[in-house]
């Protein structure tokens, strides 16, 4: 067959499959999607078809209907049935020492027993930090600069090594960071984990429609889409056969958290215990509220089922609402740390999808019918996304620990103030600190506990306060800790 024909055969399948896009896109009131298809080539007519074919019409349509088109929108939650959600308290503040005991042992047998794997949620941009480039790669640790991404990297080293696990690490990426972020990862050797071990998945995205419900058009070949949320992070670990990875492997903890906080403790055996020993599909992290405006998310409960609520809808009257001891009654903040059960995973985000949507009316940039890309000055449009914690009131059994902020959360949202870089690098500098003086050091503090002096504790040489304190008494010597100390796990092992 000679190359004109092997063109005019490829035409015509782009031509039969254009007819078959198009009937459908049409029956449904989304024509509009080809409007530009004469002046389009014939690489970007395939380009745009490949995309059509990737639109799941069906679900769309439900989209549109109950989230565009249908005006009786009403809460989620009843107020007024509205509950604190109940959770196991931290020893700190009266938790039973002896029930975490048993957790933490039943953890570190599921991680021997290569039980566990990390799930980062890492599909966003550092535009607010002023950063360009996958947050991920954003530059965080106080003195070596270490970015997000290597510190989650040692993290989960050191906890291979003190745990003899095998984690496998999922990250989920976007269409805009994926290819920049695996760049990172192959420069940096993968910051010392096995090229095996660390698998990237992309997130989902879903066409952006305007008030009428009509798909939006970014350009003459390009469809206007959306990441499908954070809790399209599930979807994506049942879409790219990732889940049945896990399954082959004997995996069935799966322990999920966002990209911007780099306290998290990536792997915490006491969490995974507690989820085992009580046999839960979903188990979650909360810290008690900074103050009653806080914007997180809040614990609570409702008709028997937990559920997070977030800031922007709990009520003034409930966010700032009291106990008799003059505490706050919904005190449970969710930072977004969580495990799921395997199997619950593929049940509420699989085929047969339970997580429901949510609409965010946004700025979104198209292109109308005269072929003019418009840059909204308000918003013109609508994107639909998933909520992770929609998942708790789908769970049968669900468990809430406490964890206590200053230990696990940092997050790095905002350029300045609280959470921001600042704070954060502080707040690991005070954690090092308490870690320190807990080794028996003295080591001089300002009144917030932080040093006078700067200094770093790499997580290849401890990952939690427990495991500083082992590492350094093993030391038969000790070193000194001034400005500018680095306790790396390479000092470790010479001086070990």
């Amino acid at each position: 067959m000679s190359m004109h024909q092997c063109e005019d055969k490829n035409n015509q399948l782009v031509l039969a499959d254009y007819e078959r896009y198009f009937a459908q896109f049409q029956k449904v009131g989304q024509g509009q999607v080809f409007q530009f298809w004469e002046q389009l080539d014939s690489a970007q007519r395939l380009d745009l078809l490949q995309q059509a074919s990737a639109v799941d019409l069906l679900e769309l349509h439900e989209l549109v209907q109950a989230h565009v088109l249908n005006q009786g929108r009403c809460s989620s939650a009843d107020f007024a049935e509205l509950r604190p959600a109940a959770y196991c308290a931290h020893p700190k503040n009266g938790g039973d020492p002896s029930r975490w005991q048993s957790a933490w042992d039943q953890g570190v047998q599921a991680l021997a027993d290569g039980r566990v794997a990390a799930f980062t949620v890492a599909g966003g941009q550092g535009t607010r930090l002023g950063f360009e480039g996958p947050k991920g790669t954003f530059p965080i640790s106080p003195l070596s600069q270490k970015t997000l991404f290597q510190i989650f990297a040692e993290k989960l080293l050191r906890s291979s090594q003190r745990f003899s696990a095998q984690i496998p690490w999922y990250i989920l990426t976007s269409e805009i960071n994926h290819q920049a972020t695996v760049e990172a990862f192959e420069q940096a050797a993968y910051f010392g984990l096995s090229p095996d071990s660390v698998h990237f998945i992309v997130q989902g995205l879903v066409p952006a429609v305007d008030y009428s419900g009509k798909i939006l058009l970014e350009a003459p070949d390009k469809i206007a889409k959306t990441p499908d949320g954070h809790g399209g992070a599930l979807r994506a670990l049942v879409r790219s056969g990732a889940l049945n990875t896990l399954k082959t492997l004997g995996v069935d903890v799966i322990s999920y958290f966002q990209v911007d906080n780099p306290m998290v403790s990536c792997i915490d055996p006491y969490f995974i215990g507690f989820h085992l020993l009580e046999q839960s599909q979903l188990s979650s992290k909360m810290v008690q509220k900074a103050h009653a405006a806080e914007k997180v998310g809040v614990f609570c409960e409702h008709s028997g089922k937990q559920m997070v609520v977030e800031y922007s809808d709990l009520p003034p009257s409930l966010q700032s609402a009291q106990t008799s001891e003059g505490g706050l009654l919904f005190q449970g903040g969710s930072i977004a740390i969580h495990l799921f059960d395997r199997d619950f995973v593929e049940q509420v985000a699989g085929s047969g999808n339970q997580l429901p949507f949510h609409r965010a009316d946004k700025k979104i940039p198209y292109l109308n019918s005269a072929g003019q890309h418009i840059q909204p000055t308000e918003a013109n449009g609508v994107k639909f996304e998933l909520f992770v914690f929609d998942a708790l009131p789908l769970a049968h059994r669900t468990l809430i620990i406490e964890t206590i902020r200053r230990d696990e959360f940092s997050p790095v949202k905002n350029a300045e103030g609280a959470d921001s870089p600042i704070s954060s690098r502080q707040d690991q500098l005070r954690q090092f600190a308490r870690w320190v003086q807990a080794a028996g050091v003295k080591l001089p503090v300002d009144s917030t506990g932080l040093p006078v002096f700067e200094f770093e504790i790499s997580p290849c040489f401890a990952v939690d306060e427990l495991d500083f304190v082992a590492r350094w008494q093993s030391l038969p010597q000790q070193p000194s800790i001034a400005a500018g100390t680095i306790l790396s796990a390479a000092l470790f092992e010479s001086i070990a």
